[in-house]
């Protein structure tokens, strides 16, 4: 398999994010919570980083980020299908928490439907724990599952040997 790439969206990108997110996440419920013009808004946005996946320079993969004055919210990551299993995922969330860290942020979180069990194993295998559940988070009939992550890193002390 070819190595993906990864690099930050453009506005370009804005409408094959809003369908991924359509087909990959949203599928399902009734209306569209992230269509073209608010992944445009959020690649403008200062606080938000939006994260592509390509491969041959096709969109496989991306991951929308809202950053906080101490917490980093996950609003959406995806991957297609065909390119699951590929450490596609691991990549994008790497990316995030370095971001996150560069930014002096200490916690990400994230809200996912409560039985979308494939995705709370990704989370959990990235670190992630689960929270509190949420009835009715999406559009008042789906429950959502609050999961976060601390991710400052500990740093050992160093012994000189003196």
């Amino acid at each position: 398999m070819v190595q993906p790439t990864f690099r930050l969206a453009v506005a370009a990108d804005a409408y094959e994010i809003a369908v991924m997110s359509r087909y990959l996440v949203e599928v399902g419920l009734r209306g569209w919570s992230w269509p073209p013009e608010r992944v445009s808004k959020a690649i403008r946005a200062s606080s938000t980083l939006v994260l592509v996946a390509e491969v041959r320079s096709h969109l496989v993969g991306f991951a929308i980020v809202e950053f906080g004055e101490v917490q980093a919210h996950l609003s959406l990551l995806a991957v297609k299908p065909s390119h699951h299993r590929c450490g596609i995922g691991r990549s994008l969330m790497a990316w995030v928490e370095e971001s996150a860290l560069t930014a002096g942020i200490a916690t990400i979180t994230l809200e996912l439907r409560a039985n979308n069990y494939g995705a709370r194993s990704f989370y959990r295998l990235v670190g992630f724990e689960e929270g509190a559940y949420i009835p009715g988070y999406y559009r008042g009939v789906e429950t959502a599952l609050r999961m976060s992550r601390d991710i400052r890193r500990r740093i050992r002390a160093v012994s000189r040997g003196d």
